[in-house]
């Protein structure tokens, strides 16, 4: 059985985050770490050239903050309701 994660992240950390860093080594354990910490990653990461070397980003949230699908389908047709 899957070990669930608290319903907020210890020692104060945001639910939501963004790590940035040089694509390196150490970017890609600040990653490893965070996912053994219990957060999830957030969409694809993302790339780009400052010139001098190659600087990446990936988001990641506290599971919590994931909304079940049904309630996702809920809130995107009261949205579409709205609009017309």
């Amino acid at each position: 059985m899957a070990k669930r994660a608290p319903s907020a992240p210890p020692s104060n950390l945001p639910t939501y985050r963004i790590l940035t860093g040089p694509d390196d080594a150490a970017f890609c354990h600040r990653v490893s770490d965070a996912l053994a910490f219990g957060y999830e990653l957030y969409g694809s990461p993302a790339a780009a050239f400052n010139g001098h070397n190659v600087v990446v980003a990936q988001a990641i949230i506290w599971p919590s903050l994931r909304m079940p699908v049904s309630v996702k389908s809920r809130t995107r047709e009261r949205g579409r309701k709205r609009s017309r």
